[in-house]
């Protein structure tokens, strides 16, 4: 019998993002071991909850579009489950839940940092507030970790931003994984033909969340005047802006707004080059699949991506925030697609989300 691991995040369905993938993609596989996940998330109206589910009352958060604000507490289920250990993918609301929880139970605490809560600053504090807002959060996100029996990062960068700060607490590697039964390269005809992308132009794009933090509009500024498409995949709140930055720029510029998940092997196999400008990533999932689907990258070299983008093999990097050095990274990217793209499926085995549970299912030995 595998062991009952109660899993506690504020973000889940039906909101779409690399965290709520992550999380989906483990329980499937932990499932098929013989263990279970039964997960505490924030419930939401347009959102059925299926077996193991157990959602929480919640009310929408007025600084973040489309993200549901848990009412931290405990559904009654995960009490009757008896889990083993607990594992949160949130310092906050049902993060708190998690760790009280794990306490009152006398049982292993293990917390998954997946993104600098800092780098959210933007979105409730401007001007003089954003620096005393960042340093609260750096602060909080310290205090919490430091209560858990292990930290999961999915990436090296990520132990050492842990370190910098001040988390004492032990820091295991375990990179989030790609689901490589879905994502690899696919015939793509049907899906270029349906969004009206055969535009005889190299395609760079990007999918993903449009938040602030990701700096999307590096992209429209790197690639104007340059005779491609840039198509974006996705929503969220930096949409509008990045809408009034292309239609002034001199690119073909396409936005499909939220693309199912069974759309995205088509979308990463039909772009010459995916674009991911992102300083805050831990690890860069959307980057890591599409090498799974044989599409190199052209990243920023910061945070995570600087280890996710491998230089020459998998795509290029650039400073972050420097267009022109962007530009550059794209061109670069273009100009070596075939052998980028040989050396990008020859790494899918190597990130595979099978390999992330093998590591998983070590670290919760480890505490038990």
């Amino acid at each position: 019998m595998g062991r009952t691991v109660a899993v506690f995040t504020d973000t889940y369905l039906p909101t779409v993002n690399g965290v709520t993938y992550t999380v989906q993609t483990w329980r499937k596989r932990w499932a098929e071991r013989g263990g279970r996940m039964p997960i505490v998330y924030p419930g939401a109206d347009d959102y059925e909850p299926g077996e193991g589910e157990h959602p929480v009352r919640s009310i929408e958060f007025p600084f973040y579009d489309g993200f549901h604000a848990a009412v931290p507490g405990v559904p009654d289920d995960i009490e009757a489950a008896d889990p083993d250990l607990v594992h949160t993918h949130t310092p906050f609301l049902l993060g708190l839940s998690g760790l009280k929880f794990a306490r009152s139970h006398g049982v292993p605490l293990v917390a998954s940092y997946h993104t600098p809560t800092a780098e959210y600053a933007d979105y409730i504090a401007e001007g003089w507030l954003r620096s005393p807002v960042e340093r609260a959060a750096r602060t909080y996100e310290k205090w919490y970790l430091n209560r858990a029996e292990m930290v999961v990062v999915p990436s090296e960068p990520a132990r050492h931003h842990l370190r910098e700060i001040g988390v004492r607490t032990a820091v295991e590697v375990v990179p989030n994984g790609v689901d490589t039964d879905q994502f690899g390269p696919v015939e793509t005809s049907r899906f270029v033909e349906a969004q009206n992308l055969d535009t005889g132009k190299p395609l760079v794009g990007y999918t993903g969340r449009h938040g602030f933090e990701k700096q999307l509009e590096l992209i429209v500024e790197a690639t104007d005047g340059m005779d491609v498409t840039v198509v974006f995949g996705g929503d969220g709140p930096a949409r509008d802006r990045l809408e009034r930055m292309a239609a002034e720029a001199d690119v073909d510029v396409r936005f499909l707004g939220f693309l199912d998940r069974d759309d995205l092997p088509a979308f990463y196999s039909a772009l010459d080059v995916f674009a991911f400008p992102s300083p805050v990533e831990t690890q860069g999932l959307v980057a890591l699949e599409a090498n799974a689907c044989g599409t190199p990258v052209a990243a920023v070299d910061a945070g995570a991506l600087s280890d996710t983008v491998v230089t020459g093999e998998t795509g290029h990097r650039a400073p972050p925030g420097d267009a022109e050095g962007f530009r550059e990274a794209i061109e670069r990217t273009l100009a070596e697609r075939d052998s980028l793209t040989e050396h990008c499926l020859e790494r899918r085995d190597a990130v595979s989300v099978d390999h992330a549970v093998d590591k998983l299912s070590e670290v919760y030995e480890m505490l038990l």
